[in-house]
């Protein structure tokens, strides 16, 4: 089992410290949340469950150039988004700003992606909310163009654009792609794409959607590609309970063995030392996971 931060949970004047002692104590990667803006009155509206984890007043930052500052501040951490909405930009500027993040990271990037919950962004920049899964799919299928091929013409209906070329390519001529989120169409978006990042959950709940996506893979033929499921933990996770979420078919577990942001550090080295993780060993994940048997 690996273990990922969730930098989103401390104050941003603590990312820094928190990310370096993630790289230092043996963690496997840190996290970073995303929107674009956030309305005021009643535009938190949206969010599954009926109550936004967020205020209006909440900074914001951009999460490829913050991963990147860390990036220059670690060795083998992971940096993810989870998750990153790419169907409210252009393309060309989500691949432009991934990939100049995984040339500084040396290749420790990783796109968590999702449609989206929270529609008040989408009516800020004049983007249908209704269509964000079809923007969604259409942008990372153009990242993966970029990132790959001398030169990209694209048609589709969302981001048509002329032939471009797209240099400098990231280090693997890829980003792993995960995609957020619990419902129907999420899961399946995952399926297709590298892997697939949970909402905060108990273990029995993430073995539902694992084994689904399992299928989903099955039925595609892709069940023997790299595939990884990345989970957040309801909290920390106890040693003896981590193989219930190994048997739940989780990669890689983000946890938050803090109760207040003041005690993530120390958190973070007793739970290092609790696990038996190993202090500046070389990361194993540059890429995908291959699927649990």
């Amino acid at each position: 089992m690996r273990f990922g931060i969730p930098l989103g949970l401390v104050r941003p004047d603590a990312w820094h410290d928190l990310a370096v002692a993630a790289d230092e104590l043996g963690f496997d990667s840190v996290w970073l949340p995303e929107h674009l803006v956030l309305a005021t009155g009643g535009g938190m509206q949206g969010y599954p469950g009926g109550r936004a984890p967020i205020r209006p007043s909440t900074p914001l930052y951009d999460a490829p150039v913050r991963l990147a500052a860390l990036a220059a501040a670690t060795r083998r951490v992971r940096l993810g988004t989870a998750v990153y909405l790419l169907g409210l930009r252009h393309p060309l500027i989500s691949a432009r700003a991934f990939a100049t993040l995984d040339e500084i990271a040396g290749g420790r990037t990783v796109l968590g992606a999702g449609a989206g919950w929270y529609r008040a962004e989408w009516d800020a920049v004049g983007a249908p909310f209704a269509e964000r899964g079809g923007r969604l799919d259409e942008a990372i299928g153009v990242l993966r163009r970029l990132w790959s091929e001398e030169a990209v013409a694209h048609g589709g209906p969302h981001f048509p654009f002329p032939e471009v070329a797209f240099e400098p390519k990231p280090p693997r001529r890829a980003v792993p792609i995960l995609i957020g989120g619990e419902s129907p169409a999420a899961l399946s978006r995952a399926a297709r794409n590298d892997g697939w990042i949970s909402m905060p959950a108990p273990p029995e709940r993430v073995a539902g959607a694992a084994a689904e996506l399992r299928r989903l893979r099955a039925e595609a033929g892709r069940e023997g590609e790299p595939f990884e499921v990345v989970a957040h933990a309801e909290g920390g996770c106890r040693p003896d309970e981590t193989a219930a979420w190994t048997a739940a078919g989780v990669h890689t577990l983000i946890v938050r063995p803090w109760r207040r942001g003041r005690d993530a550090l120390a958190a973070a080295e007793r739970f290092a030392r609790d696990h038996g993780l190993a202090p500046g060993a070389p990361s194993d994940r540059a890429r995908p996971a291959r699927p649990a048997s």
